[in-house]
């Protein structure tokens, strides 16, 4: 088993990564991607509330890592936080069926369509370890729409707290890492190159047991 050191370096590769390191620009919504992390939640309210975008969207139903405490599904769980922030509900929309990212942009779409909005250039936000992903999937779903990431700005060591262990963050990012390589084959999402170095991180990982979320078979 590798030092705790070396785990740290091997998993701070994967997690930058992962970021996309866009660049905020005034757009017409914010659509927030639903997960386990409230902190998520409070970025996109922030920046709805710094006037990036007159729309907030929250997507999530329950999925794979939804806590299971919680009495209601993400994406509501998620505006309860925005609320609570100062964020008026009637500039918010909730998707509370979508289990996977995919569903996440697609049930949007639809709602959105529903409503006979569209908005033409999107903030993606996501946990900071899940953007690549998320922009991957989106621009397969919804190609013809702009769309930036953002996420909470903290770093790889400070994001651990009382809920969300550093185990559970490298296991994620390491499972975000191989639904990056095996979705961009399938065709579920927009391929994205993974540079070598990066890939004998993920590897060096899974061989020191980090294989939770990994899909099998």
């Amino acid at each position: 088993m590798p030092a705790d050191s070396d785990i740290d370096l091997l998993a701070q590769k994967i997690w930058d990564y992962h970021h996309l390191n866009h660049t905020l620009v005034p757009s017409d919504a914010v659509l927030v991607l639903g997960s386990h992390d409230l902190r998520v939640a409070e970025r996109g309210a922030q920046l709805y509330l710094e006037g990036w975008a007159p729309l907030l969207i929250f997507s999530g139903g329950r999925g794979r890592l939804t806590p299971s405490h919680w009495k209601t599904t993400e994406a509501e769980e998620f505006a309860a936080v925005a609320f609570k922030l100062g964020v008026p509900a009637t500039h918010v929309l909730i998707e509370n069926l979508s289990t996977n990212t995919s569903e996440n942009i697609q049930f949007t779409k639809a709602l959105l369509a529903r409503r006979g909005l569209g908005p033409q250039k999107f903030i993606l936000v996501q946990k900071p370890y899940m953007q690549r992903r998320g922009f991957a999937t989106f621009k397969k779903v919804w190609p013809e729409k702009d769309v930036i990431v953002a996420a909470p700005q903290i770093g790889y060591r400070d994001y651990p707290n009382a809920e969300i262990s550093k185990e559970d963050i490298i296991e994620i990012l390491v499972g975000d890492l191989q639904r990056i390589r095996l979705y961009g084959e399938k065709g579920f999402q927009v391929p994205q190159e993974i540079p070598p170095d990066v890939w004998e991180a993920f590897e060096k990982l899974t061989a020191a047991g980090y294989t939770k979320q990994l899909i099998k078979g």
